[in-house]
């Protein structure tokens, strides 16, 4: 009866382990969204990574601990001109989904306030 309950118990928790998108420096979202894996405690987030130059970047996506994500998304930067380093967080299951989506959004929210600024 032990041994059902502790098998039980083995199965159960890996149903409910988070999933995460995971590659390895890909250039396209849509290249770093074809393999999800389960995390293996303590690793607790889903840590999306875009480094940008120009029409150039580079995604990486992996399992994290919250602490090492939220350490690396606050070193993290991206200039006037979208160049830089981003790094988002996300603890639900397979919700790095449109990490690099984000950070094109963020790119050209930065552009329009410039334009902005320029013209006021």
């Amino acid at each position: 009866m032990r041994t059902a309950i502790l098998l039980f118990c083995i199965c159960s928790s890996s149903v409910h382990a988070l999933k995460c998108f995971v590659c390895s420096s890909t250039t396209t979202n849509e290249r770093c969204n074809q393999e999800p894996k389960s995390c293996q405690a303590p690793l607790d987030t889903c840590m999306t990574t875009v480094d940008t130059l120009g029409d150039l970047k580079a995604i990486v996506k992996q399992c994290a601990s919250a602490a090492t994500c939220s350490g690396a998304a606050s070193g993290a930067s991206v200039n006037t001109l979208g160049n830089g380093n981003r790094v988002t967080c996300c603890n639900t299951q397979m919700c790095n989904l449109n990490g690099a989506a984000a950070v094109q959004l963020h790119k050209l929210l930065l552009v329009l306030l410039s334009v902005l600024r320029v013209t006021v």
